[in-house]
């Protein structure tokens, strides 16, 4: 709801056209497009002034932002993509397979009247992809061609408030041949909203000190029992953690300072919350699979964490290999060449159809437990009424707990493509993905609503004894008990949240159970040679809540004795 009522649309497009400037004496000073130090300038090169100049001494100006505005550093980064206008002319076609070779600097200012300050410069070498929809004829000259965007710079802060772009395309007898009759050239300048920064930013501020307390209390909780934890205690420890550094507000220091690398630090904190949580639901669904006969190990899920951790690590290189490199080189690019853009396409769409796997195969874990639990539940019509009720409250909130987990793993994971795609769609032209903002805030605001759940659900109960007198104990309806978990269930200090969450504490109450049992069939024939008043004279001095469960161990008795 904050991101549909209140953050505007996460990024925007800002369109420049570059401005033509002559640098006769290839000065490397830079070059204004408009101003009081505005460049000598051509605004066509039909113009009788242009056709006397050298493609050498022309420079591509463009100034971010548009006049009368300032960039802010609630921007975060700033992203562009260059478009060529390129004529057709018969003498001079775009050749197959050309390359283009740009000259590029950036540099910055705080105020209109200072000097400019060079922030980089790089020689840059881009694939030029073009096609004609027309034929290539005479009587076609001068159609434009249609070209793919190409990838220009990426700046992972915005900590000043202009900056000024210089492009040259150097000619000689090598480079840049090929290229066609370029027209124009046009940048596209992309940047997060500094409405929509700060509304994640105070959603980070908020969930950071809650998952913060949730996690340090859990495992509070945790360190409370003489036993060691669980398997699933420590992952879903870890998840806490995750979701703690994700949740780290570091945006508001990069407000003051000028660093480059927050686009890389981000990756790096989704890249670990993605692992681990998908990681919890393996072991999650893995460790109530009731059929499986090693639990609490690791080693058992090997292969399924084993696949997380590779991807995780690949998709970490591939993520190194381009943003690592922006920390000094904000002009480099994967997508520079044939084989880059090849590899890119191969990683993006191997991560897809492995996140899409994935969630197949937690699906049939789902399956798996969801079955297991349908076996069990047949023993429930066999049961007293107050405890088949107490079962099925159990079995309701766990199967319920299930279904949220698949339905967090599915929003999980159509995030992570659309993620993966909408990185990379300014790269491949084809088409334009927009990802709302209420669904960036809706799941990011789910994943931490999902970790508390389970952080609350999960952590070792601190009523010790509220279940010694109940009237539903829970048993083996959900499974059968092991000599390992009878161990790890109870502890020293009573049943944990996580075992009654689960129904396992049939090993809790089952001793407590059949002591009743034998000791009701010891008294078989005092019971039934009792008269009817007794019980009440003994019950009359007894409080109303034992002599009620009194009264329900004699009738379960006298049902579950046979006839002699």
């Amino acid at each position: 709801m904050i991101g549909a009522l209140i953050a505007p649309s996460p990024t925007s497009a800002i369109h420049y056209s570059a401005t033509k400037c002559i640098n006769r004496h290839r000065s490397h000073g830079w070059l204004m497009p408009w101003g009081l130090n505005r460049c000598h300038q051509v605004k066509s090169f039909d113009e009788p002034l242009a056709k006397t100049l050298d493609a050498n001494d022309i420079v591509f100006a463009v100034h971010v932002p548009l006049p009368n505005m300032e960039m802010s550093p609630w921007f975060q980064y700033v992203l562009a993509v260059l478009q060529f206008d390129i004529a057709f002319k018969m003498i001079n076609q775009i050749e197959e397979d050309v390359i283009i070779t740009i000259d590029a600097g950036i540099a910055y200012r705080d105020n209109g009247m200072s000097e400019w300050t060079t922030q980089f410069h790089s020689v840059e070498q881009r694939p030029l992809r073009c096609m004609l929809g027309v034929p290539k004829t005479y009587e076609n000259e001068g159609r434009f061609y249609q070209c793919d965007p190409i990838p220009f710079m990426e700046l992972g802060t915005v900590a000043h408030k202009y900056f000024l772009i210089n492009l040259r395309l150097p000619v000689n007898d090598t480079m840049n041949v090929g290229i066609g009759e370029i027209k124009d050239i046009h940048m596209v300048g992309i940047h997060q909203n500094g409405g929509f920064t700060k509304v994640w930013i105070s959603l980070k501020t908020v969930f950071s000190p809650w998952t913060l307390v949730a996690t340090a209390w859990y495992w509070y909780r945790i360190s409370l029992m003489r036993r060691p934890p669980v398997l699933l205690e420590k992952v879903i420890l870890a998840l806490g953690v995750s979701m703690t550094f994700l949740n780290v507000p570091v945006e508001w220091l990069s407000l003051g300072f000028e660093w480059t690398w927050m686009l890389l630090f981000e990756d790096v904190q989704q890249g670990i919350f993605y692992a681990t949580l998908f990681c919890f639901w393996v072991i999650f669904c893995g460790e109530h699979l009731m059929d499986q006969s090693q639990r609490n190990r690791l080693s058992a899920y090997w292969w399924q964490v084993g696949i997380v951790v590779f991807g995780s690590s690949v998709l970490l290189i591939f993520d190194l290999s381009e943003r690592g490199v922006h920390l000094t080189n904000p002009f480099y690019s994967v997508w520079a060449s044939d084989i880059g853009t090849k590899v890119s396409f191969t990683f993006i769409i191997v991560a897809g159809l492995s996140v899409c796997l994935y969630f197949l195969s937690l699906c049939h874990m789902v399956r798996c437990v969801f079955r297991n639990i349908g076996w069990k539940v047949q023993q429930l019509p066999a049961m007293p009424e107050a405890r088949r009720l107490c079962y099925k409250g159990i079995i309701f909130r766990f199967k319920f707990l299930m279904l949220v987990t698949l339905a967090c793993a599915a929003m999980t994971i159509i995030f992570f493509i659309l993620n993966q795609v909408s990185e990379g769609h300014w790269h491949w032209g084809d088409f334009t993905l927009q990802v709302d903002s209420a669904f960036l805030t809706g799941i990011y605001g789910m994943w931490n609503l999902y970790v508390f759940t389970i952080i609350f659900l999960y952590a070792p109960s601190h009523k010790h004894n509220r279940h010694r007198s109940g009237d539903c104990p829970p048993t083996g309806v959900i499974e059968e008990p092991e000599s390992q978990e009878t161990q790890l269930t109870c502890g020293e200090q009573g049943p944990t949240e996580t075992y009654r969450m689960t129904g396992k504490l049939h090993v809790f109450y089952s001793s407590i159970i059949q002591r009743i049992v034998s000791w009701l069939h010891s008294e078989e024939k005092l019971i039934w040679c009792r008269k009817p008043e007794r019980p009440a004279r003994i019950n009359a001095s007894l409080p109303a809540s034992v002599m009620h469960r009194w009264t329900m161990l004699t009738n379960h008795a006298l049902r579950s004795t046979p006839s002699s």
